[in-house]
């Protein structure tokens, strides 16, 4: 097995200044005869740059993603699937976290136009008018995730059409007073679409009280949405905004002596593995993640290479229906 060199390395074996190479690796002009001898030297040992090294380079074949949290199971499946399709096609990713905070998603992506990265994926928590400004004066493309963006090009899931089809299904049992476990509006996506559907798709089918109350998306948040629900009174049904919420809502009705769904149903979205361990299995909607994931890399591969992308594409859901309902 060759063993592992260093660009001072390439140097001495090409008969070349260190300059040289690192002018090679960055774009600049070299000549042909040497251009070769540096190729043939890197195939025979397999040497491959520093990726931040790379960001110094006129095309970095570096991809910048910003997403809201690393402690989602969504976010976890985009993620995976965009390394996946950019690994194939030659590129790193440089991945940032902005903690749900909109300042810090800005800070990430600003930061990372100054490094030099190819395009950026962004999984937008929401479109602020500074995140807008940023994004039309990036100077590299930009393709939002998560986030309906009519002013550049977005991958989105089918929100509101999932929060219907939950809101039709729950409405069949013909509940008399719901629960919604929300999040902030500052999250269009999640906070607005989400549970309007769901809404909707309650009052197709009769004409419940519902309650919406709105907090964070971690588990301590469902646990207190929970328990605000219920000591408003008896409730049919609490739908939550995502499983994780539906996971504290499971522990607050356990510790009341509440069965479900005899008592309470519950609904999520997310369709989480571990949704499908509770007793009883979570009723809950599993979004194409690995297809968001695919379609944001590609459309940006697309769009570096000033080849045509839609505007807007839109993954769908599928219903997954447990014992909780």
């Amino acid at each position: 097995m060759p063993r592992k060199i260093t660009m001072a390395d390439i140097a001495d074996m090409a008969g070349v200044t260190k300059s040289t190479v690192s002018r090679y690796f960055n774009g600049g002009y070299v000549k042909e005869s040497t251009r070769e001898r540096i190729q043939e030297i890197i195939r025979e040992y397999n040497y491959e740059p520093n990726a931040f090294a790379r960001l110094k380079a006129k095309e970095s074949n570096v991809i910048g993603v910003v997403v809201p949290t690393l402690n989602s199971k969504i976010t976890s499946r985009v993620v995976t699937s965009i390394g996946r399709y950019l690994r194939d096609q030659g590129y790193e990713t440089l991945i940032k976290d902005s903690d749900h905070s909109p300042e810090l998603e800005l800070k990430n992506m600003q930061r990372l136009m100054t490094l030099n990265v190819d395009g950026i994926l962004i999984s937008a928590i929401s479109v602020t008018d500074a995140l807008r400004d940023a994004i039309e004066s990036s100077p590299v493309p930009v393709v939002v995730l998560a986030q309906d963006y009519g002013d550049g090009i977005c991958v989105v899931e089918d929100d509101y059409g999932a929060g219907k089809a939950m809101g039709l299904f729950v409405g069949r049992t013909n509940p008399r007073r719901v629960g919604y476990l929300g999040v902030d509006e500052s999250d269009p996506a999640v906070g607005v679409q989400r549970r309007d559907g769901v809404l909707d798709g309650l009052m197709e089918q009769g004409n419940p009280e519902v309650v919406v109350v709105r907090g964070d998306y971690s588990y301590e948040s469902g646990q207190r949405m929970a328990e605000q629900v219920l000591d408003g009174g008896p409730v049919d049904a609490l739908i939550c905004a995502t499983d994780r919420l539906a996971f504290g809502a499971y522990r607050v009705l356990e510790k009341r002596g509440l069965r479900i769904p005899e008592d309470v149903s519950v609904a999520g979205f997310g369709g989480y593995d571990e949704s499908q361990l509770l007793k009883p299995r979570l009723t809950t909607l599993r979004f194409d993640s690995y297809a968001m994931g695919y379609l944001g890399a590609e459309t940006l591969l697309k769009m570096i290479r000033k080849e045509p992308v839609p505007k807007k594409q839109i993954v769908d859901f599928t219903f997954i229906e447990g014992e909780s309902v």
